[in-house]
């Protein structure tokens, strides 16, 4: 890698970790907090809005239903936080709802929890980063006119802080996170004292009617319009499992701090949901879907704001920093809330390719122990959803929610099966007693996420949910196939059992590929006779006569104790004269192994790759494809090439795999061809020329191994 190279990537990622230090890098509970809850506690900055939003499509008169509705979803919320403080006490390993579902109903069920979070995780970035355009765009036009641009940014910006590494990412969240939570808790308490002594709080929307789009709406009708509401409220969830996943991330008892989190996590989002839905009922707060069509009796200029927005100029009306401070605090939390995918999305990245059903790539981690490529490949699928869909929270927000309560429910469905495993076995009668209230509320957990799934598919399915059952589905697709060809291979390269037969060719016949008599070629040929082939010959291509002329003349005058064949190509072509040369040999000998020897310039800038033919990376590449056909490179490593290495200080073995040291540069391409200033490159061969010099060496002319002893050039 180029020192530019290597120096801004120290530059955005610090100096490596070596593997010794994982432990350095586990989270205390205040630091995990943050980290894997930012999900679930900047839900409260949209999930409230969701609900008057959806219910404004029936008017005003609706929003009567949105206390229900808010009871509904603190109960699902509460149920589920104490379901998964069982999961991680029973599963502490980090697979979470896909090692559960599993684990307890079959690979198939994992599998789908599997697809449904990596789809999920993905969504929680775009809508949380077009909730905080949203959001921010209230105190600076410029991000609400480029919410588009402003959510790339910033998705750059936080996955180059998470390829820093969990801990770090974590102290640089942290802040920002209890901000949040300490300007919220102040707005929730300033609003509920002003309210407590009557002072005049009314939103600047309370005069602002809202127009629904069918104000005749049949019994049926409106309650699916509530279920809907209730479903989109349920986004408030979202973020929870995220603990389940990432439980090696703590510090020791692992399972006993992630609990605990997992309880705080849950307190702070409740109280927070249901107080800003019961500010946003006192202030007469109103929302509309369309603003442009739904809102009435609006002043001139007027711009619908975030619920959020219009309770803080509400409540700290005639003190801007308040408002100043929840709107910041908002957007910043919202940006950094996709900090909890960036921390979930790599981790059961990695255990699902550990079980080989996403590429290998996904499993290692990187210099500073992230999972590196785990966080690009959610970065990329993030700002393609952004951009496909603008931006606008109210377009993902449908496809939001169905891969979560997939894994909600069909873990909890794993863990009553748990449960009755372990009671089938215990005798004891108190250990029964609590195997039987954690089955209990299990069981209660997954009838509630089962009976909002339902409903989430039912009343979201044709306004976008389609989309992310699709992309599922897509996904459950991939990684079968996957898993599919990683089967395959490994059943391919199986060593048998017993004694290995029939695998020692009967003779090994090599070929040294020549395009100039130069230094590099004679080490190849040196290095082919060291190794004792029972046949040896050089070949050149024919596609300059001048040139091959000027190689016949030199080999011979050197003596060479290697036959050199000549074989002709009319059409100037390198890769395809080998080709069907090598197989014509495999075709007359079958048991034969064909070693094609090629010389190969060692270059030290970059730059000079680019001076340099890449044919040697050509041919090797078709060889490879080749049964009975080994590929030798004879590296010839040119003065740059020494430089580069004296450059550098002797590394310990793998240190370059760590990121100590930059890696040496690489072969270039002096592979085969017939420029005569070529970098020792040699030229493929067209089968079948028939002309063959005639070598000078006890061997005789049929390319024999040199005799015992022999001086090997």
């Amino acid at each position: 890698m180029p020192r530019l190279a290597t120096a801004a990537k120290r530059l955005v990622l610090g100096l490596p970790f070596r593997s010794d230090e994982l432990s350095d890098t586990l989270l205390r509970k205040r630091i995990a907090l943050p980290v894997f809850a930012s999900d679930a506690l900047s839900s409260v900055a949209y999930a409230p809005q969701e609900v008057l939003v959806t219910l404004s499509l029936a008017g005003l008169g609706a929003y009567v239903f949105s206390p229900w509705i808010g009871v509904a979803v603190v109960l699902v919320l509460a149920t589920v936080v104490v379901s998964y403080r069982q999961n991680v006490h029973a599963y502490p390993s980090g697979g979470g709802d896909y090692e559960i579902a599993t684990v307890n109903l079959g690979r198939y069920a994992g599998l789908t929890v599997g697809s449904a979070l990596l789809v999920d995780y993905t969504l929680t970035v775009a809508v949380s980063m077009s909730s905080a355009a949203d959001n921010l765009g209230a105190l600076i036009p410029f991000v609400g006119t480029h919410k588009v641009l402003f959510c790339v940014a910033a998705i750059v910006v936080l996955t180059a802080v998470n390829l820093r590494g969990v801990r770090e990412s974590g102290i640089a969240f942290a802040v920002p996170t209890y901000l949040f939570i300490f300007s919220l808790v102040a707005m929730l308490v300033v609003g509920a004292v002003r309210l407590g002594i009557g002072a005049d709080m009314t939103a600047p929307s309370a005069a602002v009617g809202v127009v629904g789009e069918e104000t005749q709406l049949s019994q049926f009708a409106l309650m699916f319009l509530v279920l809907r509401s209730f479903t989109q409220g349920c986004a408030a969830l979202t973020g929870v499992e995220a603990i389940s996943n990432g439980v090696p991330a703590f510090r020791k008892p692992k399972s006993r701090n992630a609990a605990t989190t997992l309880a705080m996590l849950g307190l702070i989002a409740i109280c927070l949901f249901s107080g800003m839905l019961a500010l946003a009922r006192a202030t007469g707060v109103h929302m509309a879907e369309d603003p442009d069509t739904q809102l009435v009796n609006a002043p001139p200029g007027y711009k619908q704001e975030t619920l959020i927005a219009q309770l803080a100029q509400t409540i700290f009306h005639g003190f801007p920093p308040g408002f100043w401070a929840v709107t910041i605090f908002t957007a910043l939390i919202l940006v950094l809330a996709a900090n909890t995918a960036f921390n979930g999305f790599p981790v059961l990245g990695s255990i699902l390719a550990q079980d080989r059903y996403l590429p290998r790539q996904l499993h290692t981690r990187g210099d500073r122990l992230a999972f590196s490529n785990g966080i690009l490949f959610l970065a990329f699928f993030a700002i393609v959803l952004v951009v496909g869909f603008g931006a606008q929270v109210t377009a993902l927000i449908p496809l939001y929610t169905v891969g979560v309560f997939v894994s909600f429910t069909l873990s909890q469905t794993g863990m009553v099966r748990h449960w009755n495993r372990l009671l089938r076995t215990e005798t004891g009668e108190g250990e029964r007693r609590r195997l039987h209230r954690a089955r209990l509320v299990s069981g209660f957990g997954a009838t509630m996420t089962g009976v909002v799934l339902v409903v989430v598919l039912i009343t979201k399915f044709m306004v976008g949910a389609w989309i992310a059952i699709v992309a599922g589905a897509l996904a459950f697709a991939l990684m079968l196939s996957i898993r599919k060809h990683y089967d395959r291979v490994a059943e391919e390269i199986a060593a048998p059992d017993g004694v290995l037969e029939g695998v020692l060719p009967s003779r090994n016949h090599a070929i040294v590929l020549v395009s100039t008599v130069h230094k590099p070629t004679l080490r190849a040929v040196a290095y082919a006779r060291a190794t004792r082939p029972d046949v040896l010959e050089a070949v050149t291509v024919n596609v300059d006569d001048a040139d091959t002329r000027k190689v016949v003349t030199d080999w011979e005058a050197r003596q060479l104790p290697v036959p050199l064949k000549v074989l002709e190509s009319p059409y100037r072509e390198i890769t395809r004269p080998i080709l069907q040369y090598v197989k014509r040999i495999r075709t007359d000998n079958p048991r034969d192994v064909v070693t094609v020897f090629i010389p190969e310039y060692v270059l030290g800038r970059w730059w000079e790759q680019v001076l340099h033919n890449q044919s040697a990376l050509r041919l090797k590449g078709r060889l490879l494809f080749q049964k009975g056909v080994m590929v030798v490179s004879v590296p010839w490593q040119l003065e740059s090439s020494a430089r580069a290495a004296a450059r550098r200080p002797p590394a310990a073995p793998g240190s370059a795999r760590r990121g100590y040291e930059a890696p040496l540069p690489g072969a270039g391409g002096a592979g085969p061809r017939r420029d005569s200033s070529a970098t020792g490159a040699v030229p493929p061969l067209r089968p079948g020329s028939g002309r063959t010099t005639s070598p000078k060496d006890p061997a005789g002319p049929d390319g024999a191994p040199p005799r015992p002893g022999a001086d090997v050039r």
